[in-house]
Parts: structure tokens; sequence; C-alpha cells
């Protein structure tokens, strides 16, 4: 781009010196032009004087409009009483040096700065000391000062301990910061939007929203009523509640979705954010995606797998009574009898997601649990005794742990018992990284989700 100075802005200032000085020259010119006529008419030399007057007009204007020229193209002096302009440099037109690339780190920060002009300026001035680039800046007001995140580009080589410290110098407080990803770029209403895309689809995506949407935190979901029947006096008001670190939501289901962060405090703009997720997911009632697939067994017979929620629990409760009392007890670790009143609980979406498997007949013969575990995720099978050993279970596994790899989690576990073989077999063939560990005749595996499952996904007949 070429800076343009206009004519008037780059004249050279003018001063009464100038015209002193030529109101002299004209006065010398006229005295001289004086003498020299008188000296012409009288003299006898007149004629030599003219011609060399002449002579000397012709050398004094040539030597004015050099100086004249030469000047005119250099820059002006400021003026030093500092009243006059001072012009821009011109252009010369070669390009400006750049600078070699530099690797750099994503960084999400979040500072608490003094709500007075001129504060978020002395913010932006010390990450700029080290070539800090600001890509984002959402701010949440409070009381008393405001809360400022930011999605940072920093020398990779910059550490988070400096960059506090840096802040710190600016005036920032309780300064938070932490790696951040390509997704992070997402600008704040494309992503809420997303969020509640995701929400309105599928109920199960609401404990994922909110964690998508308030960042580290945990997300638990306490029913009113416990697994006895019970009332658990679980409540709280129609407009939440905001402790802090906690955050006290409503649950259209009944209950309470308690979200807790370990240190940073929830800002009023976050809590506003979550109680509209979940008041979207309250006026939307149950809702569960209706898509299905029909997978072909060994023997020829044909099954469905689709989602399930609470409406599906009549024909789970069914498949409990044709149940063996082992099948029972190696899914529930507990008492035969008490196993329907996990249903309730298991098939809700605010607790994770449901896979159910049915024939053509319609009736329920597996389900397959994906389950929000605070941090973790809990994967859980049972399959009807009589469908038992045909892959469905394999099946069913291999789904629910792509999920959780939709979902973002880092990791999936299951617990059973070192003498279900068929379970620790469903786990060895998802080809990832897994950990053992047996107390007391219970058997956890967890598997790692650092890289997708390499198990072909290939209809059941052709396994």
């Amino acid at each position: 781009m070429t800076d343009v100075t206009s004519a008037k802005s780059s004249r050279r200032p003018h001063h009464w010196r100038r015209d002193l000085i030529e109101l002299a020259a004209l006065f010398t010119a006229v005295v001289v032009a004086d003498t020299i006529a008188k000296t012409v008419v009288r003299g006898a030399d007149g004629p030599y004087m003219l011609v060399f007057s002449a002579i000397a007009l012709i050398a004094t204007a040539t030597f004015h409009t050099w100086w004249a020229r030469r000047h005119s193209h250099a820059p002006p002096a400021s003026d030093p009483g500092g009243s006059g302009p001072t012009p821009l440099p011109a252009a010369t037109g070669a390009p400006s040096p750049e600078r070699e690339p530099v690797e750099t780190t994503l960084w999400r920060m979040r500072t608490t700065v003094r709500d007075t002009p001129g504060s978020l300026a002395a913010l932006c001035t010390a990450l700029a000391h080290h070539d800090v680039d600001i890509l984002t800046l959402q701010t949440h007001p409070l009381a008393e000062g405001t809360v400022d995140e930011f999605l940072l580009r920093a020398p990779a080589g910059l550490q988070a301990s400096e960059l506090t410290r840096e802040i710190a110098r600016g005036g920032g407080t309780h300064t938070w910061i932490e790696r951040a990803d390509a997704h992070d770029l997402v600008d704040t209403p494309t992503r809420l939007l997303g969020l509640a895309t995701r929400t309105a689809l599928d109920a199960a995506e609401l404990p994922l929203a909110l964690r998508q949407l308030l960042g580290r935190c945990s997300i638990h979901s306490l029913p009113a009523v416990s697994l006895t029947g019970r009332p658990t006096g679980e409540t709280a008001p129609v407009e939440g509640v905001l402790e802090e670190t906690v955050m006290r939501l409503r649950d259209p289901n009944g209950g309470v979705i308690t979200i807790e962060r370990p240190y940073l405090p929830f800002t009023p703009t976050e809590f506003a954010r979550a109680r509209a997720l979940v008041e979207l997911d309250a006026r939307l009632g149950p809702r569960i995606p209706r898509s299905q697939d029909v997978l072909t067994l060994p023997e020829g017979n044909e099954i469905t797998v689709r989602r399930a929620d609470q409406r599906d629990l009549v024909a789970a409760r069914a498949m409990h009574d044709r149940c063996s009392a082992r099948t029972l007890g190696l899914r529930y670790h507990g008492p035969v009898g008490d196993a329907d009143r996990y249903l309730d609980h298991l098939l809700s979406p605010r607790f994770g997601r449901t896979l159910a498997v049915q024939t053509t007949s319609g009736r329920l013969v597996a389900l397959g649990h994906l389950l929000w575990d605070g941090d973790e995720t809990e994967v859980a099978l049972m399959v009807e005794d009589d469908w038992q050993r045909r892959g469905i279970g394999s099946e069913l596994l291999g789904r629910l742990v792509a999920m959780a790899v939709e979902a973002g989690c880092e990791s999936v576990y299951a617990v059973t018992q070192s003498s279900n073989t068929g379970m620790v077999a469903a786990m060895r063939a998802l080809n990832l990284p897994l950990d053992y560990q047996i107390e007391e005749g219970t058997l956890v595996i967890t598997a790692r989700l650092s890289s997708t499952p390499t198990r072909s996904r290939l209809p059941l007949g052709e396994r």
C-alpha cells in the first residue's frame, strides 16, 4: 500500500524571515537595475556592462532553479516549535523485509482485570511484548471487575508460567491457562449454535454439550428418586444456583444436574448459557435419533441395532425375565432381584447412551450402555442367553466405543468378573491399548482411545 501525502500537507512551513529576505532582494534588484541603466546611458562602456549584466542574470536564474529543485524533494525539517505537521516518509516501492516463520502454540487463557478504561490495553501491550497474537476475546462482566477470556497464538518457546507472569504485570489476576487446539478457533456464537443443535437432536447430548461449553468440569446427574424408590431430596430452584465453582440446575427429568470445576469460578455469563441449554432440553422433551441398522447373523437371522431410551423399559424388563441368573449376575454384580431397578437409570439419556438389539418380531434381545461417569466413561453389555456367542456383544461394544470417540472421551472402562471370558474377548477385539485391574474377583478393563478402533465394521454374517 502506498502512502499518499496531499499537496497541502507537503508544503514547507511559511515563515516571516523568508518574506523579509525576498523584500530585501527586491530592493537590491531595483537599485542594481537603476545603477546599470544610468551607466549604460551616460558611460562609454555601457554596451559591455549591459551584456555582462545579462550573463549574470542568466547565471543567477540557473543557480536558483537548481537549488529549488534539489530542496523541494528533500523531506522538510520538523518545526522546532512543534506547530508544523510531520509528513509521512515517501514510499520507495521496495517490499518490507518479512520475518522468518516461528513455530507457535495455541493457549486458552482467562484472567480478571479491573473494570476501568485502559486495563485491557495494558494487558494487550504486555502480550505484544512477547509477540503473542490475540485470536479471540470474550468478556464476562462481574459485579467488580471483568473476566477476559483469550485464545492466544504464542511462540512455542514461551512457557505458561512466563505468560502468567506477564499477565500479572499487565494487571491481570486469578489467571488460568491451558493448551488449546484447532477446535477452539471456532467463534463462540457458532460453537453455541452447534451445541444447541446437538442437544436438540439427542437428549443424551446435554451432558456432553455442557462439558464442551464449560471446559474441564465434572457433571453429575442426581435423580429425585433412588434406585430403591425413595426420594433422594435432591432439588434445585427453577432458576438454578451458582456458587463459585459449583453450578446446580434443575433436571427436566427430575433431580439436579450438578456441575463442578476444581478451582476456576463460573461466571454469570457461563451460568446463563448452561441454563439456556437445560431449558432447551426441557422444552423439547424425550428424544433420540431414530436411525437403525439391519444386520445379518451367521445363521441368516436378521437383527436391528438402534438407540433406546426409557420408552423401552417394558421390553427391557421382559428381556430380564428371559435371562438366567448367571447372565444377570455377570452384568449387575449384585442380587439378581434388584436388576430391574437399574433399568430406568440405565435407559435415561441423562446418564448416557443405550443401544438395543431387537429381532424381526420386535423382541429386545441385547442392550449396550455408554454411561457418563463424571470424568470417565463406562461401557456395559448384556445379551440374552439364547442369543449369546453370535457376535452381538462385539458389535454393540464396537459401536459404543465409536460413540465414545465421537464424544471426545479419552478412555472407556468395563466392570465385570474375571470369569466373564466373553466380555474380555470383546474388549481385546477392539485392538486398543488395555489396562487390567483385579480386586476380589472384580475385573476392570480400561481401553485408551488415543487411536480409533481398528476392528473392521463388517456385517455380522461376514466375520
